[in-house]
């Protein structure tokens, strides 16, 4: 899964924890509920997003891959 990473540069929510509504469906990174999410991020389990614009929410893909090695 983290081979199909670029090197640099973010992701949305969606595309982390998947989106099976959408055409076609995205596979999870992280198979976890998005309330799930953004209470690991709360409590500091998974990586804090940053803020690119007041309604886009990212993360960065180095803080992604190294979630994915340490699990």
């Amino acid at each position: 899964m983290a081979s199909t990473l670029p090197e640099t540069g973010f992701l949305r929510l969606k595309q982390i924890i998947g989106d099976p509504k959408a055409v076609p469906a995205t596979a999870p990174l992280i198979p976890v509920k998005k309330s799930c999410w953004w209470a690991g991020v709360k409590s500091g389990k998974f990586p804090q997003p940053v803020k690119l614009g007041p309604r886009v929410t990212v993360w960065r893909v180095e803080d992604i891959r190294k979630l994915i090695a340490t699990a």
